[in-house]
């Protein structure tokens, strides 16, 4: 009896490790995605346990080559390019993922109202189209020019232009679903509509909502870099990849790494979240398997 529990635990634990590997293979763009995306938010969590202080400035050590003490080396204010690069992934996941989140709850309330409500959605859907006439970028700089750089005004700043995508995807999901015949079955059998939606709608938004939410989160994180980068964006002393390229732009042929090293490992986020978001589409959706 002793040896059966842990005997019983272990193939438990094998056939959740088998399983695992038999859902990498079948969707192998997950797995990539998903792995790159995962290993880059534990190197963000755990940034203080192996990297510096990204805001410790050292005008004798300015502008160092990489060697064994400063992996990346220094730029141009003596700041250590390794520690800034790791905490910088921290603003880049966390506007990109807080952006998606935002604009995906707020695209799915407005979708599912306006997807049954006609009056509602004559009114916001107009309003939708207004906004996505306006590039996302030049809607993001006009909010951050009222308010002011800030790490709260900027999720929301480029959440806000992403919500019309978002929303249109949701009513055109509503407007399908809910002619279905076990919607109308529900609805005549007496069902409220906060219960019809709840249960039989929503769950039909789900995964269309999750492949449009990593192309947000990918659309979030560069549009966070190019913010930064032109000086509207998070504030010049935080550790950002954007900041850190508008920094060093004119030290590229004395110092590459400072450059190099923050837009490598943007290209390589943004990278992990498409494959994400294409390996989700795969996934939900076989038949765009098919046709690739």
């Amino acid at each position: 009896m002793t040896l059966s529990v842990p005997t019983a635990a272990g193939s438990r634990s094998r056939l959740r490790i088998s399983s695992v590997a038999r859902q990498a293979k079948r969707h192998p763009l997950v797995a990539i995605g998903g792995g790159l995306l995962l290993i880059l938010v534990v190197l963000a969590l755990a940034a203080p346990l192996f990297a510096g202080d990204p805001l410790a400035m050292d005008p004798f050590q300015r502008l160092q080559q990489p060697s064994a003490a400063l992996w990346l080396g220094t730029d141009n204010l003596g700041r250590d390019v390794f520690a800034r690069t790791i905490f910088g992934a921290r603003i880049s996941l966390m506007v990109g993922l807080l952006s998606a989140l935002f604009a995906g709850l707020l695209g799915l309330l407005i979708g599912i109202i306006a997807g049954y409500n006609r009056t509602f959605d004559n009114v916001v859907m107009r309003v939708m189209d207004g906004l996505m006439s306006i590039p996302t970028f030049l809607l993001a700089i006009a909010l951050i020019s009222l308010t002011g750089p800030g790490i709260g005004i900027l999720i929301v700043a480029i959440a806000i232009p992403e919500t019309p995508a978002v929303t249109r995807l949701v009513r055109s999901v509503v407007l399908g679903v809910r002619t279905r015949p076990y919607v109308e079955a529900a609805l005549c059998g007496g069902a409220r509509l906060p219960k019809v939606l709840w249960r039989h709608i929503l769950p039909s938004t789900i995964p269309p909502l999750m492949v449009q939410s990593a192309t947000v989160c990918a659309s979030a994180i560069m549009t966070e870099a190019g913010l930064s980068f032109i000086g509207v964006g998070v504030p010049s002393e935080v550790a950002s990849w954007g900041n850190m390229i508008a920094n060093s732009r004119l030290f590229l042929a004395i110092a590459p790494m400072t450059i190099f090293a923050p837009g490598i490992c943007l290209a390589v986020t943004v990278l992990a979240v498409n494959l994400l978001g294409d390996g989700l589409r795969d996934m939900f959706d076989p038949r765009s398997k098919r046709r690739r």
